[in-house]
């Protein structure tokens, strides 16, 4: 193999890596907005279903 060759492939192969990692980085990225958006419903929900507790009791 000739150095320059290798060199092209070693760049590639760089380039590769790194746009890997970005589209890794961006579906982390949106994976902690998921989470986060989650983690908001369920606490509306908890404190509905709660109001909902409360209020029968109070009947």
């Amino acid at each position: 193999m000739k150095p320059h060759h290798a060199a092209d492939i070693l760049t590639l192969e760089l380039a590769n890596a790194r746009e890997r990692m970005k589209r890794t980085e961006l579906a982390i990225e949106r994976t902690e907005q998921m989470l986060a958006e989650n983690i908001a419903l369920r606490r509306r929900i908890r404190t509905a279903v709660e109001a909902a507790d409360r209020f029968g009791q109070a009947s």
